[in-house]
């Protein structure tokens, strides 16, 4: 047994208002965002020795970063820094927590993310280059990175722009039954398809939302959770891996290092892909969904396509993902909310999108130009 398994929970979630909320800041979203998740788990803002922050895409002068929360919420924190591997970040800060909890750096750590990039202004009200020469092709931006896996992924395997339609349909059916979602109208395939292209071939349907908002999650020890407020839920597996390569690589558009993550995860938590109940895939496009369903076992390479039709993934089917409706859906909270959703699937608090007697989730996240991606094995307390 991996001596890390189940020995720090999730113990407190919560997330401000989003969409778009004018007038506020990343800070105060963040500290909204904190409140919550400290009345959720019952503990004291004194007792929070542990704070991470990951800055989103507010402007720089708008940034989030411990320092400034830090000084707002009036924590001196043991144990604290920011971090930025894109949406890959928050599975990689509550790895860290467990670390640091783990050596007696801390005991309770929160980490906190706020983004006012609808309202407020960020780096996606233009056009962005990678750092490199590519962008000289007009290759500017998120959306062009997925948009060469989705065509490759056509091109060798016959996926189609509908199968990517029904990750769409399923996400957006289940954040119509979120009150807290930001898109709730129930859309169809032909909606999808007849959405405007971003990139082709990812229509306008294929793409995760810009949002302001803030999410905390706080991680203490396993027996500490015990004799806190709600039902534990324990941190069974952790996996993270990287490429530092980009276009020169032939396979970079399939991400094979997600799989290495998510192994590992399962390795850690001693389960495999017939033990997960609901998972919660990290969707910035539709096609990182097919992806992560192929590299999680769910599916062989090349399947995820025909795995996603007919219902499968929607709630009542073989596995239902992102059941608050993800960054599609839901809000883009760089998938801070993924993990809010898992814990509250967990501990049985999801009303009308509850997935019956789900005990073990699994949560992945992916950032920068692809290179970064981790994976966490939830399960219930």
């Amino acid at each position: 047994m991996h001596p890390l398994r189940d020995t720090c929970a999730i113990v407190g979630v919560g997330a401000s208002a989003q969409g778009k909320v004018p007038g506020s800041s990343a800070i105060s979203l963040s500290v909204e965002a904190f409140k919550r998740a400290l009345d959720d788990s019952g503990l004291r803002k004194e007792e929070i020795d542990g704070l991470l922050t990951l800055p989103g895409q507010t402007s720089a002068e708008g940034a989030l970063n411990y320092l400034r929360l830090g000084e707002t919420l009036g924590i001196d924190p043991r144990f604290t820094g920011t971090m930025n591997m894109g949406g890959a970040t928050p599975g990689v800060m509550l790895q860290h927590a467990v670390l640091a909890v783990n050596a007696g750096m801390a005991k309770n750590v929160a980490f906190v993310f706020g983004d006012a990039a609808a309202t407020g202004g960020g780096k996606y009200d233009r056009a962005q280059g990678w750092g490199d020469s590519s962008s000289i092709w007009g290759y500017m931006s998120a959306a062009a990175n997925s948009a060469i896996t989705a065509a490759r992924h056509m091109a060798v395997y016959g996926t189609t722009s509908r199968q990517l339609g029904e990750i769409a349909v399923a996400c957006r059916y289940h954040a119509s039954l979120n009150p807290d979602a930001v898109m709730r109208t129930p859309i169809t395939v032909e909606d999808h398809q007849a959405s405007r292209w971003v990139v082709e071939p990812l229509h306008l349907l294929d793409c995760c939302l810009v949002s302001d908002g803030g999410v905390c999650v706080i991680v203490s020890s396993a027996e500490r959770a015990r004799d806190l407020k709600q039902k534990p839920v324990l941190i069974s597996g952790m996996g993270q891996a990287y490429t530092t390569q980009n276009l020169g690589r032939e396979d970079w558009w399939y991400a094979p290092h997600q799989r290495t993550s998510v192994l590992d995860a399962y390795a850690m938590a001693g389960v495999g892909p017939r033990d997960i109940d609901v998972v919660q895939l990290y969707d910035n496009f539709t096609i990182s969904v097919m992806l992560w369903l192929e590299h999680a076992g769910f599916c062989k390479p090349g399947e995820a396509g025909p795995f996603c039709e007919g219902g499968r993934i929607q709630l009542g089917g073989e596995l239902p993902v992102n059941t608050a409706g993800g960054n599609l859906s839901e809000s883009y909270m760089e998938g801070c909310l993924h993990i809010v959703e898992a814990v509250r699937q967990l501990r049985g608090q999801c009303g009308p999108r509850q997935v019956r007697d789900a005990e073990v989730s699994l949560v992945t996240g992916r950032g920068q130009a692809l290179n970064c991606a981790n994976a966490l094995v939830l399960r219930k307390g």
